[in-house]
Formats: C-alpha cells, structure tokens, sequence
C-alpha cells in the first residue's frame, strides 16, 4: 500500500502545479526536442571581445571619431554666392541718384536691389545685371565695367544688405530652435548652436547630428568645447540640419545580478560602464559572478550582408582595478549590460527549485504512514 500510494499522491501535487493560480504561457503543441536551425541562430553574428586595456588607453582620444573628410573644409574655401531673394547695396560714388534713389531715409534693405525670381537685378543706365551665384565681387566688376560707357571712371561697392537666399536649420535641444540665414561670414558649428541660444541642459551634446544631402553625419559639441577638437567644428553649408537630441531620449539597460535591475537616461555627458554598475547599487556580491559582466550591443555594422549583428564585451571585476577600465568605457545607446550569477547561486536556485517538490513527497510519505 506504502508503495503504491506515494507515486500516485506525488503524481497527484505535480499535476496540482500546473493548475496553480497565476499567469503562465500554454505549451501544449510545443515540442522540447525542437533544434534550432543554424539559419536561426545567433551564435554566427556575434563578435566577442574583452574589455581591457585597450580600452583604457583609447580613454584619451577623443569620445566620437573624427568626421569624414567629405565634410572637413577650410574658412579659404568658403565664398558667399548672392542668391534669390537677396538684397544687394550698390554705391556709385559721387553719384548720389544713383545710390539712393528714393532719399536718404530709407534703410540699405529698404534701398537695395532685391535679386528676384530670374536672379538677376536691374540697375539705371545699364538694365537687368544677372548675379546669382556670383560673388559680390564678380558683380562689381561688371557693374563698374557697364556704367563706364555713361560715367567717367565710375567707382563701385557692391555689398549684401540682407542675407536671405542661403539658411540653415537648427534643431531639438537648443534654446531657440529655428531657421537662420549664412552670411559672408564662415558659420560653423559652434556658431550655430551659439545663434540658437546654446544646449540645454537635457540636450545630448556628445551626438550632435549633421544632416547634409540626406546624409548623417555625428559630431561632438562636447568634445570642440572640453576637449579643443576642432575638427568636430565644421563648416556648415546651405540647406545643412543641425540636430541635438534629447539626452533623456537615449538609454541603457542594466540585467541580471545586480543590486536594482534598471534604464538608465545616458544625460548629456553619456554614461559609462562604472557609472551604470553604481547607478543601479553595484553588484549583488551574493549572486553575481564579478568575472561575468558584459555589454551587448548591436553592431553599427549591422545589415542583411554582415558577418556579425552582435558585438559582445566582456569585463573581469574579480580585479576591482578593473573599475578603472570600466570607467573609460563609454557606453553607448541601447547598449545592454548583463551580471551573470555565480555558480554556487545558480545550483541553490535549482535546489530551491526541487525542495517543494521533495518536500510534498515526503509529507505525503509521512501521511500515508500514519493512515496505515
């Protein structure tokens, strides 16, 4: 009788499980002998790497790689070019009706000459002057090559009254997004930023984005400003969007063992691998394996002809040293930080497991004696 009834009253507490209270996902129809295709598995595409010292020496270049060449220009090479709906200031000296025509009153946008739809302008005694995509110098010339044939040795300044034709655009995190027009003067980055009222404080200005002809470009306000990289200070074309995202936009993930499981907010200055451990209460030093954190991220090289989607990094804090490598390396958004448990922690949860189940056998064990 002992032996017959306890299969059969354990058998009756196992299936007593599986109608406990609670959620719980229907397997029925699932086959746990299932392999996964290797076409399906992620093994293939993940490039493992340890985080060490390397890390810590690239701590001292700069945060975000230096633009591409395509967009690094020099002031010399930047030339105004008058175009629509810019108002050019023509002065003829000694020549007072021709300079201001309509009085004295009148401001130089007001007086000028407005280039219009055709991108030309129309001057006395010498007609229609085509000027888009000239500089102001080239319109000189002609102007003072065309009025000699009607003034002696006539002496011309041509200058742009009201820059209209050539804009960029800022936006996001700035105080005052907007439209602002280029002039003949060189803006670049800091320049534009600085027009729009600055970064605010929410604004993420290690990513800054350049947008120039359907491409992105990522720059570092942070790294012009802190780090004397000027090579981030581009110049800026017409048309270009300059963007600062929200810092609170861009976020980490912090798993497995640790103190509080967490997102992180990455801020305006980033995050770090040391400030992500600290912010979430460090390790649980109960459960976790110090040689186990890693960093999981989708690689930036990552499309249907990659060799690799996943880049996996390893970190050993067995060495709390190695704090000091976490320290100089910068996550990045969406990044993923997994603590792994320990061994022994991962045994005491398959024991915890399997004690209720030990446990109702014996009590039934325990109760078939007494009723025998």
């Amino acid at each position: 009788m002992k032996l017959s009834f306890l299969p059969v009253f354990a058998l009756f507490v196992l299936q007593g499980c599986a109608y406990a209270p609670g959620s719980h996902i229907n397997t029925s129809g699932w086959n746990p002998e299932y392999q996964v295709p290797e076409s399906e598995s992620l093994t293939g595409l993940v490039r493992v790497e340890r985080i060490g010292p390397k890390h810590l020496k690239n701590a001292v270049a700069a945060s975000v790689a230096p633009p591409p060449e395509e967009i690094l220009l020099d002031d010399s090479q930047y030339q105004y070019r008058i175009g629509i709906g810019d108002v050019l200031q023509i002065t003829v000296w000694d020549h007072p009706e021709l300079t201001i025509p309509a009085g004295g009153e009148r401001s130089s946008q007001e007086s000028g000459n407005v280039v219009n739809e055709n991108g030309s302008i129309y001057y006395p005694y010498i007609g229609y002057v085509d000027v888009e995509g000239r500089t102001a110098q080239e319109v000189r010339e002609e102007v003072s090559n065309r009025l000699s044939r009607f003034l002696e040795n006539p002496q011309v300044d041509v200058s742009i009254a009201a820059f209209r034709s050539q804009r960029i655009y800022v936006s996001g995190a700035v105080e005052t997004p907007g439209v602002y027009p280029l002039t003949n003067v060189p803006t670049r980055l800091v320049d534009a930023i600085s027009q729009a009222g600055g970064v605010e404080p929410n604004g993420d200005w290690r990513n800054v984005i350049l947008t120039r002809k359907g491409k992105d470009y990522r720059l570092s306000l942070k790294d012009v400003l802190e780090r004397g990289d000027v090579s981030h200070n581009v110049l800026l074309k017409s048309g270009d969007v300059v963007n600062v995202p929200l810092g609170d936009d861009r976020k980490v993930f912090v798993l497995g063992e640790v103190n509080r499981t967490r997102t992180l907010p990455m801020g305006r200055n980033g995050l770090t691998l040391a400030e992500a451990i600290s912010n979430v209460g460090g390790l649980n030093e109960r459960q976790s394996s110090a040689t186990g954190v890693f960093v999981i991220r989708r690689s930036p090289e990552a499309n249907l002809d990659s060799d690799h989607l996943i880049d996996l990094f390893q970190l050993n804090l067995k060495d709390a040293t190695a704090m000091v490598v976490a320290d100089s390396f910068t996550l990045e958004n969406r990044d993923l930080v997994y603590v792994t448990a320990a061994p022994l922690a991962r045994w005491n949860r398959v024991v915890s497991l399997l004690v209720p189940s030990f446990t109702a056998l014996f009590l039934g064990d325990r109760a078939v004696n007494l009723f025998e």
